[in-house]
């Protein structure tokens, strides 16, 4: 537990000092305008001085200094606001990038055993609470503290005894707060975990809406959104109302400490050690002071609360360090899959499987639903790492290599096609240069060119969100042209074709077969005797048998 106290407060203590010098120019404005703020409370007591002693000139003189210092502290605050603003933006952008650092460096399956709902959650409702719980109190913090030491500043030209009695007030105020500091961590993380949980369940619903109301199922959609939005407000109800009731306890200390203070000044003055002016503008210092400690001791269990959110990021971008070893050089031999067994859970997949896949072959895998074809692409890539047996390429064991060093070679098409919502030339490129002579070969063994003529804006047609404004087939030949494009020099494919009409499917398929550089392995439920003979090799792979229960009688 300590350790990830450390880790976290280091998370937060990292991006204040990465960009120091944006902080620095937002605490400026903040010291000049606590200054000013206690300025104005020793610039009271010099008129109200003036008031007892009939002084009508030195009563007009103070007045318009403290004007001038109002309006002053008005611009001042017009710049703090802006200066910490852009400090925000600033490490709210760094932290977004360290949590796409941090899923960058989780393998297939470690991504994937959280919802992308959850992972959403992280770069919006995380990044407004650590905006709300840390970036913000931090700023807060050091308005309570520049106030702490300016009003006691101030209260030390007026006598040594106040601020003898501001400093024993600063430690009551300091130490009360660490009591609650574990409390206060362990309700910030039970929101993190229940916003989460609320955000996945959220986007189902929304990805299901169409479904709910063709079968009429109105009020499941509504009872869920009532669900979810209470698990979204109870958790952080709950740390309110917590917080509410810590710092109600803390004011009272807060009042009592104060109320001494006041007696102490009013004492002083009646003894005439003080100016009796300080009767109302030492009242406002021991505000100040006192309403900073308080203030600050709130503060202090927000940021505490802040720490689950900052514990999620485990990598800072520019610090990741690439996969260790080289990375798997050109197949030029074949891959080899030898007594090959996966199982999900309990439930056998595959079993002793071995294959040949020849550099530059084309190979098709068939056989009923379950007997795990696509499984074994997934193998290939290397996804799925809990595997017996050995898969070899060029006489190398897989598992030698991550799976981003084996995916340089590899292509992967599988059915249900992503495409990102952006146009048809991003979704093709991927941000990536080519020339118009690849574009084209691309285009046109991916039977993708005749799609483009019919459209006016060609290339850059938008797809819309997952490609909405495309058909399943578009969306599949643009799947194909991204991946021939990227000349890949093996291309798995998972019913990458299923979609398409069976021309389009022949012309994808004579140009794929036809690629004598190209290792295909393709998956298919069905396939005509006269497109096997189109293949290198075919392998119809089967359901494994599950073993007979061993009877106990």
């Amino acid at each position: 537990m300590k350790a990830s106290k450390r880790k976290a407060n280091t998370g937060m203590v990292y991006y204040l000092k990465k960009f120091w010098g944006a902080n620095f120019l937002a605490i400026l404005p903040a010291l000049a305008a606590c200054a000013l703020q206690t300025g104005t409370s020793l610039m009271m007591i010099q008129m109200f001085q003036r008031i007892i002693e009939r002084d009508l000139r030195g009563f007009g003189f103070w007045i318009l200094m403290m004007a001038g210092a109002w309006f002053l502290l008005l611009g001042v605050n017009s710049l703090q606001e802006f200066f910490q603003g852009r400090a925000v933006r600033s490490m709210n952008n760094a932290v977004r990038r360290d949590m796409a650092a941090t899923l960058l460096q989780k393998n297939h399956r470690e991504f994937h055993e959280l919802d992308t709902g959850e992972y959403l959650s992280w770069f919006t409702n995380d990044i407004n609470q650590i905006e709300s719980l840390a970036w913000k109190p931090f700023y807060q913090c050091v308005d309570s503290a520049a106030i702490i030491v300016f009003s006691a500043a101030a209260l030390l030209t007026l006598h040594w005894s106040l601020l003898g009695a501001a400093l024993v007030t600063a430690a009551v105020m300091l130490f009360v707060p660490q009591l609650f500091n574990q409390r206060m961590e362990k309700l910030g993380g039970i929101c993190v975990q229940e916003q989460a949980a609320a955000t996945s369940k959220l986007k189902d619903l929304l990805a299901g809406y169409d479904v709910l109301r063709f079968f009429g199922r109105e009020q499941r959609f509504s009872q869920g959104a009532d669900m979810a939005s209470d698990q979204i407000e109870k958790p952080r109800f709950r740390l309110t109302y917590v917080k509410g009731f810590v710092s109600a306890g803390i004011g009272c200390i807060n009042i009592l400490c104060q109320m001494l203070v006041n007696v102490l000044i009013g004492v002083l003055s009646i003894q005439g050690v003080i100016l009796q002016g300080s009767l109302m503008g030492g009242g406002n210092l021991c505000g100040s002071l006192s309403n900073g400690l308080g203030r600050m001791a709130q503060l202090l269990l927000s940021i505490s609360s802040s720490k689950p959110y900052f514990e999620k990021i485990t990598v800072r971008a520019g610090d990741a360090q690439p996969p260790a070893g080289s990375g798997l050089e050109q197949v030029n031999r074949a891959i080899a899959v030898e007594n090959l067994s996966f199982q999900y859970g309990k439930k056998p997949i595959l079993q002793d499987l071995s294959l040949q896949f020849q550099k530059g072959g084309k190979y098709a895998l068939t056989g009923p639903s379950g007997c795990g074809k696509s499984t074994l692409l997934k193998l290939l890539l290397g996804w799925l790492p809990d595997y017996g047996g050995v898969i070899r390429f060029d006489g190398r064991d897989a598992r030698d290599f991550t799976p981003e060093q084996l995916q340089q070679q590899m292509s992967y098409i599988e059915q249900n096609v992503f495409l990102f919502n952006a146009t048809i030339r991003d979704n093709i490129t991927l941000g990536g240069t080519f020339t118009d002579a690849q574009m084209e070969k691309a285009l046109r063994d991916s039977a993708l060119a005749g799609d483009l003529a019919s459209m006016p804006d060609g290339l850059d047609t938008a797809v819309g969100e997952e490609g909405g404004s495309l058909s399943g087939g578009q969306k599949q030949r643009v799947a194909i042209a991204r991946a021939l494009i990227h000349d890949r020099s093996i291309l798995l494919v998972d019913e990458g074709t299923s979609a398409l009409d069976q021309k389009n499917a022949d012309i994808v398929e004579k140009s794929l077969l036809a690629n004598p550089e190209l290792t295909l392995i393709l998956v298919s439920h069905h396939l005509t005797p006269e497109r096997k003979e189109q293949f290198t090799q075919v392998y119809d792979l089967q359901p494994v048998t599950p073993a007979p229960a061993i009877s106990m009688n």
